[in-house]
């Protein structure tokens, strides 16, 4: 990060390495006399959970800024989908027959990146939650063309390594899930789900429900794969129930290819957001 600083006063990490050089004496070696910002105990505290919100949002904001990426295509999909190459491993025959969106993840994203690319890397940035499955399938993607990406971790409790394909200076780790999804759709170009578990649902849907109420301007919201999506969740039977509007059903389009994906994005033209919610 850069720290262009315009202060005649000396800077934080400045006085931090100074604080570590001081005599080792009961008084110096007692918590209290840490320096605030230095001293990791106080910063875990439960009441500096504001700051620690405000940092998580701070920190990736910051680093994106400063690579100028302007906007994002979002990949959402499920960790357990494997690679077609090794779908022999998967759990389910259901997973193994999923795994060809794993390629058309890859496929997708590479061609995502390739705009990307043709732009300084600056806009169409894939960005995905860095983990396996479908994420690794677009950070590999983006990889194989030449680009950066994303990837948006978090911390849980049996979680590996971020996979190997994501752009290793614009990999974050987070702690708190809220912070994470803002990050995931503040730059959002096009929001594209990939069949997935509990995870995927929840961003779909919060994603969908911040499109519907009109807190976020529209783009292209592609769901992968009608057979999966159709069989999971009754859309139909949400609109006969009145609990969406037909118009909600607007609001995404099924594809089942990295093309057809692709297509709709090429020819999206400006969707301000909703000022009203149909069927209120």
């Amino acid at each position: 990060m850069n720290d262009d600083r315009h202060s005649i006063f000396r800077d934080a990490g400045r006085d931090r390495e100074t604080a570590e050089q001081i005599p080792d004496t009961p008084q110096t070696r007692a918590p209290s006399y840490r320096l605030a910002f230095a001293d990791e105990s106080f910063m875990c505290r439960d009441e500096l959970r504001p700051v620690r919100l405000q940092l998580e949002l701070l920190k990736p904001q910051m680093i994106l800024d400063e690579r100028q990426i302007d906007s994002t295509v979002v990949l959402f999909g499920g960790a357990r989908i494997p690679s077609p190459a090794e779908k022999h491993k998967a759990r389910t025959q259901t997973l193994a027959d999923l795994s060809h969106f794993y390629e058309e993840a890859r496929l997708f994203a590479r061609r995502m990146t390739e705009k990307s690319v043709a732009s300084g890397n600056r806009e169409f940035v894939v960005a995905t939650g860095g983990g396996p499955g479908v994420m690794e399938a677009g950070n590999l993607g983006a990889e194989e063309a030449g680009g950066v990406s994303i990837g948006l971790n978090i911390v849980l409790p049996h979680e590996q390594a971020p996979n190997t394909y994501v752009t290793p200076d614009l990999c974050f780790n987070f702690h708190y899930f809220a912070i994470r999804k803002m990050h995931f759709l503040m730059r959002a170009r096009a929001i594209c789900v990939f069949p997935g578990g509990f995870g995927t649902l929840d961003e779909l849907f919060e994603a969908l429900t911040l499109i519907q109420t009109g807190r976020m301007n529209r783009v292209p919201f592609l769901l992968f794969g009608r057979a999966f999506w159709e069989k999971i969740i009754d859309w139909a039977a949400l609109e006969d129930a009145g609990t969406i509007s037909p118009e909600d059903l607007d609001l995404f389009r099924f594809v089942e290819s990295a093309e057809d994906a692709a297509a709709i994005i090429e020819e999206w033209g400006p969707a301000p957001a909703r000022d009203d919610i149909p069927g209120r």
